[in-house]
């Protein structure tokens, strides 16, 4: 075979394949997230953020918060966790909060953050806004409440909590802000792409079997077949944004049944990216063991019920 015969042959049988699967993921996220952004950004400017504070603000009195909270939990809801993180160094330095609030807090951001990008993305692998909100929103705050009555039982966390670094403030003006997306959507398509790119590999050499035999007691739990267990690792330590453009690819190849993806997306929306979004709110002072672990149990606790009723899986009769 000729050198030119076998670059042709790679590029058929591989390369243009992957880039195929690679840019059909990634323009399907981009379909979704850019016009959700700009809808954001202009909810910003009608004062939406405020007006769902002075809503939240009596929620967070319910639970042992302070009032202020409301904002700093308006703001993860309509933006992001760093945008949250910012809000709340401008309202909450020198109040010394306790380990207790900010963990709770913490529970709040955590379950409860980028829904309108995060809930369209699940919207487009057939999760409902209805499901979304009951399961993020609701969630985070039943999560945030039984988190704060643990502390006050116990009589822990009541001391005053360590704020480990500040954020920069962001940059105003509509021309910062449209570089800092475009920036976003760069790093999503590397990201996305490298990912890919990886899941190939560990398909070569074989190796997601182990990675499922490791996932299985998550798997179970969650009532999912096991091809789901690769992008389900994938979506917790990275993101749902790349989980969900791992599944869209995975999903035209019918690896993974259209009930599981569902599933997975569920509960990715309530649990992903433990790495980085947890080192964020612990660097606000927050206990790990409620916003880790506490939020992993509760989350597959919640999604398994949703997998055994809401999304049951249907009768086979042989």
């Amino acid at each position: 075979m000729t050198l030119r015969a076998l670059h042709q042959k790679v590029w058929s049988e591989s390369t243009r394949p992957f880039l195929f699967d690679l840019f059909r993921a990634y323009w399907i996220l981009v379909k979704i997230m850019v016009p959700v952004l700009f809808l954001v950004k202009l909810l910003e400017y009608l004062g939406a953020t405020d007006l769902l504070a002075q809503v939240l603000a009596p929620l967070m009195s319910l639970i042992g918060l302070p009032a202020e909270f409301g904002l700093v939990w308006a703001v993860s809801l309509l933006t992001n966790i760093y945008t949250a993180m910012v809000v709340f160094y401008e309202i909450g330095l020198g109040q010394g909060y306790s380990v207790a609030e900010i963990s709770t807090l913490g529970i709040l951001i955590l379950l409860g953050h980028a829904i309108p990008v995060e809930g369209a993305v699940s919207r487009m692998m057939h999760v409902s806004w209805g499901i979304t909100i009951l399961t993020r929103v609701l969630g985070a705050y039943i999560l945030a409440g039984l988190t704060m009555l643990s502390y006050h039982v116990f009589d822990i966390g009541q001391q005053q909590a360590s704020l480990l670094w500040k954020p920069e403030a962001q940059v105003d003006g509509l021309l910062n802000w449209g570089f800092a997306q475009l920036e976003m959507l760069a790093m999503i398509f590397l990201i996305l792409a490298s990912l890919m790119l990886f899941m190939r590999f560990l398909r070569v050499i074989h190796f997601e079997r182990l990675l499922t035999w490791l996932l299985q007691p998550l798997t179970r739990a969650l009532d999912v077949g096991k091809e789901a267990a690769n992008v389900t690792i994938i979506g917790l330590m990275l993101g749902l944004s790349f989980g969900a453009g791992l599944l869209v690819a995975e999903s035209r190849k019918g690896h993974i049944s259209k009930r599981d993806i569902v599933v997975v997306v569920c509960f990715l929306g309530v649990c992903h990216s433990v790495i980085e979004d947890t080192l964020l709110i612990m660097l606000l002072g927050a206990d790990i063991i409620p916003i880790l672990l506490g939020r992993l149990v509760f989350s597959v606790l919640m999604v398994a019920f949703l997998a055994r009723t809401f999304y049951a899986r249907q009768p086979t009769f042989d």
